[in-house]
C-alpha cells in the first residue's frame, strides 16, 4: 500500500536493526514496553522470522526508511489458544499521529483474519489513553485489567487487556478452521 503515509510491507530479518531503533525508547524511557532490556538485532530478527512463520510482522516504510512496525504472535503457548493472536505496534516517536499506525494496524488485522485467527488481543500498560483510544477505534473492547502487575521505571503499572473479534458477522460458535 503506497501513499503519503508510507508503504506497509511484510518485515524481513534485514529490518531488525530499524525495528530495534524504533523500539529502544519504548523499552528504556517508558513502561509501554514490558521489557527492561533492549533486544539485540539478532534477537529482533529471530522474533520477526518467528512471527512471520505463524502470525505476521509488518513494517511501515517511508522514504526508504522503516518508521514503524506491527506484529501478531501467540497468546500464551498452549494449543487451545492457537486461534487468538496478541498484537503489538510501535511507531517511531517522530511519526506519531500521521496515519501510518492506522494503516499498519489495519493491514495487520486483515492479514491475521485471512490466516484464520479469530481474536486479536492487546495488552496496554496504563495509563495510556492514546493507545486505548487507538484500539477502541478498531473495535477493540476492554476485557480485563491486571492491577499493579508491571514494575518498571520505579513504579507499579496496571495492564489493560483489550480484545477484537476478527470474525465480524461470522458465526462465533462455528468450529475453528485451520491457521494458514
Amino acid at each position: 500500500m503506497q501513499a503519503s503515509i508510507g508503504l506497509v510491507r511484510p518485515a524481513a530479518a534485514e529490518d531488525a536493526a530499524a525495528c530495534v531503533a524504533i523500539y529502544r525508547p519504548y523499552v528504556l524511557d517508558t513502561a509501554i514496553s514490558w521489557e527492561v532490556d533492549v533486544p539485540s538485532v539478532d534477537e529482533m530478527a529471530a522474533r520477526i522470522i518467528a512471527a512471520r512463520a505463524t502470525h505476521e510482522w509488518l513494517v511501515l516504510e517511508r522514504d526508504a526508511r522503516v518508521i514503524g512496525y506491527a506484529y501478531g504472535h501467540a497468546l500464551y503457548r498452549v494449543a487451545s489458544y492457537r486461534w487468538s493472536a496478541q498484537t503489538g505496534i510501535y511507531i517511531d516517536t517522530d511519526h506519531h499521529r500521521a496515519g501510518g499506525g492506522r494503516s499498519l494496524y489495519t493491514q495487520l488485522l486483515r492479514r491475521l483474519t485471512e490466516r484464520g485467527y479469530r481474536r486479536a488481543i492487546a495488552g496496554i500498560t496504563q495509563p495510556n489513553e492514546a493507545s486505548n483510544g487507538f484500539h477502541r477505534s478498531f473495535g477493540f473492547t476492554e476485557v480485563g485489567l491486571y492491577r499493579r502487575v508491571e514494575w518498571k521505571n520505579g513504579s507499579w503499572h496496571d495492564v489493560a487487556w483489550m480484545q477484537l473479534d476478527l470474525l465480524g458477522d461470522a458465526d462465533p460458535d462455528a468450529p475453528a478452521g485451520p491457521i494458514t
